[in-house]
């Protein structure tokens, strides 16, 4: 094979490697801008009467509803957010809550992450269900569903982190839920939080 044949294999390997590995990412986006457009909207099942498409929860033991990006998924209790042998198995499948955070309706910290990588080529490979949280913006409603009941949060903050701030773990003065993913999208470099705080507990 000669070097221009060999180059082109190459490229082409690696444009199928992106391709592959940043099809999750790419899909969820393209379908937040196509929502965006046309108008759409989704609401989670109990608002039935309003306008919009229903999301039925992947989990009403322990689960995650985010209208605005339609994330829906399971969410996993009391994972060690600094063993990744065992987190990113969990991420695989969908969101880790970290273990030694809080739970729903106790007034506490409640952080719960998914995407996480350890290559951008692995990225593929883990639940797409946070690459949309950058969408968020103050005031977009994030629904948990634990033990059968639902727990309704307001976004008030969203930041860019280091990925050493672990702050966000500690307790709060309030019932706040935390969620976090890796940024860019694919990568390690830093972690994107937004914040919400408890509006309604039914």
């Amino acid at each position: 094979m000669n070097r221009k044949k060999l180059a082109d294999v190459l490229i082409l390997a690696g444009i199928t490697i992106l391709v592959l590995n940043f099809a999750a990412p790419l899909f969820y986006e393209a379908k937040f801008q196509i929502n965006s457009f046309s108008g759409k909207r989704y609401q989670v099942v109990d608002d039935i009467g309003s306008k919009g498409e229903l999301i039925i929860p992947e989990s009403l033991d322990f689960g995650i509803v985010i209208p605005k990006i339609a994330a829906n998924a399971k969410i996993f209790p009391n994972v060690d957010p600094f063993d990744k042998k065992e987190f990113l198995p969990i991420l695989r499948k969908g969101v880790a809550h970290a273990k030694g955070t809080s739970f729903p309706g106790l007034g506490k910290n409640i952080y719960l992450f998914a995407h996480s990588t350890d290559a951008f080529y692995n990225a593929g490979r883990y639940n797409a269900v946070f690459y949309l949280i950058g969408k968020l913006n103050d005031k977009d409603e994030i629904d948990i569903f634990y033990k059968n009941k639902l727990f309704r949060y307001s976004v008030f903050e969203k930041k860019v982190v280091a990925p050493g701030e672990i702050n966000y773990l500690e307790p709060q003065e309030e019932e706040i839920l935390t969620l976090q993913t890796c940024y860019p999208p694919g990568t390690t470099l830093r972690r994107l939080v937004v914040r919400a705080k408890l509006q309604d507990g039914r």
